[in-house]
């Protein structure tokens, strides 16, 4: 413990939460091996101080230390910057030039923002980390480096796997130990810390007394989301100490300075509905349930009053139309619904539903005639053919198909063109 607190003074690390510790003791811990480090965290948790600490407390630490923003430089130079290159090998390429791994060599080299890298420099970076072997750029020598790699990054390095914006075999070379760093608003006992050292730190910059906040200020600090971690609270801390006059800050002054602080009530979470939203459509739901159950009781009495009375044709003809509104449907009395008598046994699989009324149904069931879905669609494609002239791209586009996929149909079916 006594090391943590030398490295946090050292470092000028503020904090006293369980994440931020655990961290920080991964960092002593792997500091004296060589292995490959992946930091990760939200932009502005402070990632770029646990490369120094493991560069500081390693065997390299007399060695150089880069710092290499790979977010920050242009896809087209990347490769320049971190392998070098030779005189010519591109426009404006008017000198030879030594990249960061080899200036480097037996140092560390911190790579912020490494899942910003293109794929090509990817495969680039994977050499180097399983042989030491790199190529400058327009050179075809193979040089060779010992550097300790750290990266890292914000993105969540499984998203971008999967949509392949990022190796995966260098995402477990590069994160042979992970760190990661946790947000500003799961280290609620540090901001209030923080914000003193940020205070003081503005005081003596600007030459002013030192900001102070009453209970209830500090209390809103620590309620509020940060979800620009630790630089969005120095960021606020130099605002206040600039702009206030009254050196102890209440909790109403202190509201304006925090974007949406009004706006932190549970509302749409991780594209979550609220809970009413989802009451509203149950009842919609049940009402289009008891609809559809009104509907099947009144099919049920006019399929009785048809089947089991005698009456003539044009009289159950009558009922059909009830049944089926204005649609024109062949063979509807075979159509409508499978009676079954109760003393009798079903001859197939299909379940009884057993009504009020003490009669005994089979589920609806439309007879279709064997094979009227392959017909309709020959007839489909004879018409379209026709309205085209016999042109397969026309008929094709009416149909909303391919013409590769009609013309195989029209072989399928051996339908012959010319007589459509």
């Amino acid at each position: 413990m006594d090391n943590l607190q030398g490295i946090k003074q050292r470092f000028g690390i503020i904090g006293i939460s369980q994440g931020l510790n655990r961290a920080l003791e991964k960092a002593l811990r792997v500091s004296s091996t060589d292995i490959s480090v992946l930091v990760t965290g939200e932009s502005g948790v402070g990632k770029e101080n646990i490369p120094k600490i493991i560069h500081q407390n390693s065997h390299r630490k007399h060695a150089k230390y880069i710092a290499v923003n790979c977010g920050a430089i242009p896809e087209g130079t990347i490769d320049s910057e971190l392998f070098g290159h030779e005189k010519g090998a591109f426009t404006g390429a008017t000198t030879a030039r030594s990249g960061y791994f080899e200036v480097a060599d037996g140092g560390t080299i911190f790579l912020d923002e490494v899942g910003e890298l293109p794929l090509s420099t990817q495969v680039r970076l994977l050499r180097v980390l399983e042989t030491g072997e790199f190529l400058k750029v327009g050179s075809s020598k193979t040089q060779t480096t010992n550097v300790r790699i750290v990266a890292a990054t914000n993105v969540n390095m499984r998203d971008a796997i999967q949509k392949n914006k990022f190796r995966e075999d260098l995402y477990y070379r590069l994160s042979t130990v992970e760190i990661h760093l946790p947000p500003l608003r799961n280290r609620k006992e540090d901001i209030p810390l923080l914000f003193r050292k940020f205070a003081a730190d503005f005081a003596q910059k600007y030459r002013m007394p030192t900001l102070r906040l009453d209970e209830q200020a500090q209390q809103l600090l620590v309620q509020y989301n940060w979800n620009g971690n630790i630089r969005q609270l120095r960021n606020v801390a130099e605002q206040i100490s600039v702009l206030e006059q009254d050196r102890l800050l209440s909790a109403n002054r202190l509201r304006p300075y925090l974007p949406n602080m009004g706006a932190q009530l549970p509302a749409l979470v991780d594209g979550k509905k609220d809970q009413s939203d989802f009451a509203s459509e149950r009842e919609i739901l049940y009402k289009v349930l008891f609809d559809m159950k009104s509907d099947l009781n009144d099919l049920k009495k006019l399929t009785l009053e048809l089947m089991n009375q005698d009456i003539s044709k044009e009289e159950k003809e009558g009922l059909i139309q009830k049944i089926y509104g204005n649609d024109t449907i062949d063979n509807k009395e075979e159509n409508i619904l499978t009676v079954v008598n109760p003393k009798q046994e079903l001859q197939n699989d299909t379940p009884i539903i057993q009504s009020q009324d003490n009669y005994s149904y089979a589920e609806t069931i439309e007879a279709e005639e064997p094979l009227s879905l392959l017909e309709k669609e020959i007839e489909m494609i004879k018409k379209a053919l026709e309205r085209s002239n016999g042109k397969r791209k026309l008929a094709a586009e009416e149909l909303g198909i391919s013409e590769r996929t009609l013309y195989r149909k029209i072989k399928q079916y051996d339908l012959n063109e010319d007589e459509i």
